[in-house]
């Protein structure tokens, strides 16, 4: 086992690690550990654009950006970081052009901005053009901008390195209030490289986490095979709570029995959802935005079209994506990508006939509890000092219930700049935390308990039916009844977990050996998305109870928080206790959401 010591170690190299690595490594000595080469990050998939009230097209300003993204989340937004998020987009947007990101541009060479779903100019009276983008590939290019930043400032990447444990001591402290408790402290983390199958430990003053999100916990998802919510699942094994995991949102299109993501853009350059009998459905559900409403509400107005038997296709399973209006040249020169998808995956010609869609799941809105300056918190109040996290694995909450388009890329760049300089500049003058005598020790455990284990059942059994009933139980549309199933059948999952097998008993490039460890993590979140969506008793954003159809302010005007506790027990699950948090207000009273 090899030891290595940094100021700061950042895990994870999307879009969120690499803007993080660009500040910190400018100031500290800094190493990226990373489970994919850097630029197949899944930020590389965002497609539509990354939001700042430029006002290059039209006028805007901040304040309606903030405002969107409040009103967006369904007032469960912590508004100072909404703020925070808005008042930084622009220069978050202006540091990605000075580092030589290809943007879009007007004929007056500024950079172009377009319509998307859910922001609006004057506090909601009218869409407006905030969407910064380079055509419908705009993740990709922010990858790959961040990446050749990195290079520049000579950032110490670690591809391959799966981190797999999160070493944090825990110390006697006392509170302002004089109450004593275990003030958590992080050490480093233990990875595992793949091209060799040996440990690594990491030592670090500061820790920052950019793992991303959990969408492999469905079937249907725009997510990739990566996405397994390792960051999340390691942080809660060690103590630290999660926040809001009832919310899922599921992107409206999704390419119909496919996931596979058709960017919102495409209804921002003016593509119409219709359902079978041809009906722009959209206007009856949010008239004054129609097709360009937030997310939540597009998701589960076509689900409701489906469900009440206007689906367009041979089992009337889906809604269609029609560009048919829009000149060829129109398409070609802003949705290049997108619609070379449908051509691809469904065979269709999107100049000619409309595109199958249906909602898939996209992005978890909550995840590890941070405050503004991306410090991971062990309870409501504390923080653990040397530890951050940003970009999806955390939960600010600057999405609330429901995340507005292009607010991801913007979240990743505003938060990953504040989590590297804040962790650089604690790096500066803390000193190392002393890391356990044996600090592989359970890794080991777990890595040989399931090289070793010689039971009957496969890892891609247990995740495709954890998948289908994450999918069937857990989506658009919620009760008690369903959330029970699903949180029933988890616990069968885990029971079988313990009786897997692999078939790969080697150490060297074992994606075998890694994945069954990602599906104790899947396991993990389902279980908290379940338990978490089973507590909150009303409609929010994207967890939408049919039991509780209404918003309940007076009940539920709070963060959901998880936590591993010995002593506790919540729906029958020992060891797992639940808790809330106060949501911050600073000028937004909550109203009622039309859109």
């Amino acid at each position: 086992m090899q030891v290595h010591k940094y100021d700061v170690v950042i895990v994870g190299a999307g879009g969120a690690g690499m803007r993080a690595a660009i500040e910190s490594g400018q100031r500290a000595r800094t190493a990226v550990l990373t489970k994919l080469y850097p630029t197949r990050s899944h930020t590389g998939a965002a497609q539509g654009g990354m939001c700042a009230a430029l006002a290059n097209v039209e006028e805007d300003n901040w304040e309606w950006h903030t405002f969107d993204t409040v009103k967006g989340g369904d007032y469960l937004v912590d508004q100072d970081a909404a703020e925070v998020m808005a008042k930084e987009a622009i220069d978050a947007v202006l540091d990605l052009e000075k580092m030589g990101l290809p943007f879009n541009r007007t004929p007056e060479g500024r950079i172009d901005q377009r319509r998307f779903g859910g922001h609006t100019r004057d506090h909601g009276k009218a869409p407006v053009r905030r969407a910064c983008y380079a055509a419908d590939r705009t993740g990709h290019m922010i990858l790959q901008t961040l990446y050749q930043n990195c290079v520049k400032h000579n950032v110490e990447f670690y591809n391959e390195y799966y981190v797999l444990d999160l070493l944090v001591v825990e110390e006697d402290a006392t509170r302002a209030d004089g109450t004593p408790f275990k003030q958590k402290r992080v050490a480093g983390v233990v990875s595992y490289d793949l091209a060799s199958g040996e440990l690594h430990v990491f030592q670090a003053k500061s820790v920052i986490f950019a793992t991303g999100g959990a969408g492999k916990v469905f079937k249907t998802t725009s997510n990739a095979h990566t996405l397994t919510g390792d960051g999340m699942g390691i942080a809660f094994r060690r103590g630290i709570p999660l926040e809001d995991m009832e919310f899922i949102q599921f992107h409206p299109t999704g390419l119909a029995g496919l996931g596979i993501l058709l960017s919102e853009a495409a209804r921002g350059e003016g593509a119409i959802l219709r359902n079978s009998e041809g009906e722009r459905f959209m206007e009856r559900y949010a008239p004054t935005i129609k097709d360009l409403a937030p997310r939540d509400i597009v998701a589960r107005s076509m689900a409701n079209e489906v469900r009440e038997g206007r689906g367009a296709g041979p089992n009337k399973d889906y809604v269609l994506l029609d560009l048919t209006h829009l000149e060829p040249a129109h398409i070609d020169a802003k949705l290049p990508d997108i619609t070379e998808f449908a051509r691809t995956y469904l065979g269709v010609e999107p100049y000619t006939e409309p595109v199958p869609v249906f909602p898939t799941a996209h992005y978890i809105m909550g995840g590890v509890p941070t405050n503004i300056k991306g410090e991971v918190l062990q309870d409501n109040d504390t923080i653990i000092p040397g530890l951050y996290a940003a970009g999806e694995v955390a939960c600010v909450s600057v999405h609330g219930s429901n995340r507005l388009g292009t607010n991801s890329l913007l979240d990743i760049n505003v938060f990953g700049k504040r989590s590297g300089i804040n962790a650089a500049e604690y790096a500066k003058t803390a000193e190392y935390v002393e890391i356990p005598e044996d600090p592989a020790a359970e890794t080991v455990a777990l890595l040989d308990a399931v090289r070793t284990a010689s039971g009957t059942e496969r890892i891609a059994a247990i995740r495709s039916d954890l998948q289908e009933t994450m999918d069937a139980n857990m989506q658009v549309f919620r009760t008690a009844d369903s959330i029970a199933q699903a949180l029933s059948d988890i616990a069968t999952l885990r029971e079988r977990y313990r009786n897997i097998s692999i078939q790969d008993k080697g150490k060297r490039f074992n994606l075998d050996l890694l994945e069954a460890v990602e599906l104790g993590f899947l396991l993990d979140l389902a279980e908290a998305m379940t338990v978490a969506a089973l507590h909150r008793k009303e409609s929010r954003g994207g967890h939408y109870r049919e039991d509780f159809p209404d918003r309940d302010d007076a009940n539920w005007m709070k963060h959901t928080m998880l936590y591993k506790d010995d002593a506790a027990e919540t729906e029958g699950i020992k060891g797992l206790r639940f808790g809330t948090k106060p949501v911050i207000f600073t000028r937004y009273e909550p109203m009622e959401r039309k859109y």
